[in-house]
């Protein structure tokens, strides 16, 4: 039903729809394990956080002190957008997370840029691309009036109007030490100068950024986005950058796919999951992950 909603309000779809099967391979080679915490600080349907639940639910003997964690207490969301939000809680008490004897679902309305909402062991996310916009303002008299959205973060290494860096640096900031991450990011996110340049250099002396997932065209609702998944593990601070190796797997030359035709499958993503472990067998592991460095 989400997607089918998705295809049919055609402007507002990128804001929260991610292909399933391109979550699905992610949340494998994340590897999320009982006990740990998960964030999604771009919610959108829920759709990291339901793969993370069925994940765990379905690879772990889990105990009922276990189940009752993993449906409260284990899997947050932070949502912008209030519809968008309703519909997230929708799919998540649908699947059986949150309202376990209260009326509380773990989807925070707000703008996760604000501030950061605490720290996790995990997150994944498929954050809005595109500039810091205004915010429209509304007096009692009616009139309205547009200003800048202007938010003070003394934790971030450098200011931009730039959402996808901004939430690079967002993630940063909400991993706990020794935290995981996969974020979904633009082209121009590697490749940008200035307040790029600066994010790209503390993020690779402050983090192993280890693993680069190069996207095909064709599977976002907005057409010719080129998009790329970064996984990085954060680490405490050293003198010298704990980057030393980059993997990148190409899942874009000479690949094509469309939203109708020769849509994106999970046996495309097959290869990359196997890599990313360095052997087939790798896909039924539960111990942390551990990227190939070749």
């Amino acid at each position: 039903m989400l997607q089918k909603n998705a295809e049919d309000v055609k402007g507002g779809a990128g804001q929260y729809f991610t292909p399933r099967p391109l979550i699905s391979a992610v949340v494998e080679v994340m590897v999320p394990r009982p006990g740990q915490t998960m964030c999604d600080s771009a919610g959108g349907t829920g759709g990291f956080v339901l793969a993370s639940h069925d994940y765990l639910a379905s690879h772990y003997p889990l105990d009922r002190a276990q189940k009752k964690l993993l449906r409260s207490g284990t899997l947050f969301v932070v949502e912008l957008v209030d519809s968008v939000a309703r519909l997230c809680c929708m799919n998540l008490l649908l699947h059986g997370i949150g309202g376990d004897g209260t009326d509380e679902v773990p989807v925070l309305v707000r703008d996760a840029l604000a501030s950061k909402h605490g720290e996790y062991d995990l997150v994944m996310t498929n954050p809005p691309f595109g500039k810091k916009s205004s915010v429209t303002i509304v007096n009692e008299a009616g009139d309205t009036s547009k200003e800048s959205l202007i938010i003070n973060r003394d934790d971030f290494w450098a200011s931009t109007s730039n959402k996808q860096l901004n939430f690079l640096q967002h993630v940063f900031t909400i991993l706990k030490q020794h935290g995981r991450a996969a974020v979904v990011v633009p082209d121009n996110v590697l490749f940008e100068g200035g307040a790029g340049e600066t994010v790209r250099r503390e993020l690779l002396k402050q983090a192993d950024v280890h693993t680069l997932l190069r996207l095909p065209s064709g599977i976002f609702y907005a057409q010719g986005v080129k998009a790329n998944v970064l996984f990085f593990d954060r680490k405490p601070a050293q003198q010298k950058p704990w980057t030393e190796k980059l993997w990148i797997y190409d899942l874009r030359t000479n690949r094509h796919f469309t939203l109708k035709e020769n849509t994106l499958k999970r046996t495309d993503l097959d290869d990359f999951v196997n890599c990313y472990f360095g052997t087939p067998s790798a896909l039924t592991r539960r111990e942390p992950a551990q990227p190939r460095r070749d």
